[in-house]
């Protein structure tokens, strides 16, 4: 592949970030929109949190358990980082949600507790959030399809199943969306004027607060006023400019026409991306963004065309990261005009990973918002990046405590 096809120049770059923010405009007046925009019902405390709360992340591949304990000056997590379990086996067809009650509560039974404490849920698929915490499940991604759950609560269901097998009960179930959970870790600094969170991995979103008032599809009857946080859902944002490489990855996927955006950034794609740019030759069948970051740091061992192409692909998805970054300021700058410093939570192995023979992904997005900033005359809005040890962890400890 002699001509890099996934080039995108900057005049095409801007194109995409005014057609994401107008997507999350569109997202905040109607439902089931391109963009969702999935207001969540949890007002974060930030001054005064006291007490433990027991958080379970469940994301794309993993499983986390911790005890997240707010009554010293700084959050901690016990055990650091969490016990973890490796959840692959939810993509496994015919998988119930029986199962997976059983492997959630499995982790849980053993956590020593002398008080009875509230649960917070990160759970990282697209689910509607009602007052009072709990959640629906819209739909599954990343490969996993548990059909009856689709459309039913996700908290109630689960803490009513982990009550009848432990003796000291848990209080309540907060449920929230990881890219909230990193959104809220964010607000243990409070020297910002706007807050976004940030997911670059095994799939990819956002999530920010929005003014209530801006959020035109909001039901009257909940009263909701002032920031409300958002769950973009970003992923599903179809960006102009895509190639006839990512029209085949698209096609050949689970879930046509869905999620073209991720598609284009996320871990789970880029190696599919690859796999379909040279048709005619043949690669493992497991081929994820790992696997394209060990071709561009290991280039002595692979084929130079194709350490090149890993190369246009990974700086591509950072660029249509920083596109849709410059999109989502452009939007909350005009809610605020003296809106100056921006907190971005950043989670994903993708958004940290290494690239060893050029700048890492955290950088080039970095370095492309910049550009992006200066042709929409923001400049005077700084971005602060900030990398948290168990911002998920965190996040949705604040939630459950609020």
């Amino acid at each position: 592949m002699e001509k890099n096809i996934f080039k995108l120049d900057n005049e095409q770059l801007k194109v995409i970030a005014c057609s994401f923010r107008d997507k999350i405009e569109e997202g905040l007046k109607t439902e089931n929109a391109e963009i969702q925009c999935i207001p969540t019902f949890i007002t974060p405390q930030t001054n005064h949190i006291n007490g433990k709360s027991l958080v379970l992340d469940l994301g794309g591949t993993n499983y986390r358990v911790a005890i997240v304990d707010f009554n010293k000056a700084a959050p901690t997590v016990h055990p650091n980082n969490g016990w973890k379990k490796d959840m692959s086996i939810m993509k496994s067809a015919g998988y119930t949600r029986e199962e997976l009650f059983k492997e959630l509560a499995d982790m849980i039974v053993g956590i020593k507790r002398e008080e009875e404490i509230p649960i917070g849920y990160c759970f990282s698929y697209p689910a509607e959030s009602v007052p009072g915490g709990d959640a629906k499940l819209l739909r599954w991604t990343k490969g996993v399809d548990i059909k009856e759950m689709i459309g039913e609560f996700i908290g109630k269901p689960l803490l009513d199943y982990l009550n009848e097998r432990n003796k000291i009960k848990f209080t309540d179930i907060k449920v929230l969306n990881d890219t909230i959970a990193s959104l809220f870790a964010g607000l243990t600094d409070s020297s910002y004027d706007a807050y976004i969170g940030l997911i670059v991995g095994t799939g990819t979103n956002m999530a920010t607060f929005i003014p209530a008032d801006k959020i035109q599809k909001l039901n009257p009857a909940y009263n909701a006023q002032g920031m409300i946080p958002v769950n973009l859902e970003s992923g599903n944002f179809h960006p102009p400019f895509l190639t006839a490489v990512d029209d085949t990855v698209d096609a050949i996927s689970g879930n046509p026409g869905k999620q073209r955006f991720e598609k284009a950034v996320s871990g789970m794609y880029l190696g599919d991306i690859l796999k379909t740019a040279f048709p005619l030759e043949e690669f493992e069948e497991k081929f994820d963004a790992q696997k394209l970051t060990s071709i561009m740091n290991y280039p002595d061992i692979y084929k130079d065309v194709y350490v090149q192409v890993a190369q246009w692909i990974y700086g591509r998805s950072a660029q249509l990261v920083a596109a849709s970054l410059t999109g989502l300021v452009m939007l909350l700058k005009s809610y605020n005009k003296d809106m100056r410093k921006v907190c971005l939570v950043a989670e994903g192995s993708l958004f940290w990973s290494e690239n060893r023979k050029d700048k890492n992904y955290n950088i080039l997005v970095m370095e492309k918002l910049r550009e992006l900033f200066k042709l929409f005359n923001l400049e005077d809005v700084e971005v602060d990046i900030k990398s948290m040890n168990n911002a998920n962890l965190i996040g949705t400890g604040i939630a459950a405590l609020s």
